[in-house]
């Protein structure tokens, strides 16, 4: 049939317009446009659609998987920082009772110190005082001694007896101590 008019048209005289199209070609046309669309819409859009549709599913879970461990990170951020947080009021803690310790060992041995201190010299004075009392008892002796042979020598008599020499003594000692005063 195409032929057919082919041969016609190419037999007829040319005065129809190049412009506008044969009524053939036009339910040609209209056909082979409709089977194109037909097969389109059946074949190719679905499987397009159906990639669209796989790609939105991967993108949003993507999004969403992105999100999610976004939101993981967060947690585990905040997490650490309250952590961490805490470790420094651990440690702040911690610095602040060893001053604490440190404080109160520096009393206790200030403490040691000065008692041992005061121990010592107390024992100090005491063996001064016992040293004292030995010298001045052996002073004493001495000096008594000493006093009765001086005595004995200036009265011209001996003072051997033991009465009459403490006596003497005594005196001599009671006046050197006013004499001192």
């Amino acid at each position: 049939m195409i032929t057919s008019r082919l041969a016609l048209a190419a037999a007829e005289p040319e005065d129809t317009n190049p412009l506008i199209p044969h009524t053939p070609e036009i339910v040609i046309s209209l056909i082979v446009f409709g089977l194109i669309f037909f097969l389109l819409k059946k074949l190719v859009i679905p499987a397009f659609e159906k990639a669209y549709a796989e790609r939105t599913a991967a993108i949003e879970g993507g999004i969403e998987e992105a999100q999610a461990a976004q939101k993981e990170a967060k947690a585990a951020l905040d997490q650490y920082n309250e952590q961490l947080a805490g470790a420094r009021h651990e440690a702040a803690a911690i610095r602040e009772e060893a001053k604490e310790q440190g404080a109160q060992i520096i009393a206790e041995l200030r403490a040691q110190a000065q008692a041992e201190a005061e121990r010592i010299t107390s024992t100090a004075h005491a063996q001064v005082e016992a040293e004292r009392a030995q010298v001045l008892a052996q002073l004493k002796g001495e000096v008594g001694s000493m006093a009765t042979q001086l005595a004995g020598r200036i009265v011209g008599e001996s003072l051997d007896d033991d009465a009459r020499q403490k006596r003497t003594v005594e005196r001599f000692i009671a006046e050197l101590e006013e004499s001192a005063n």
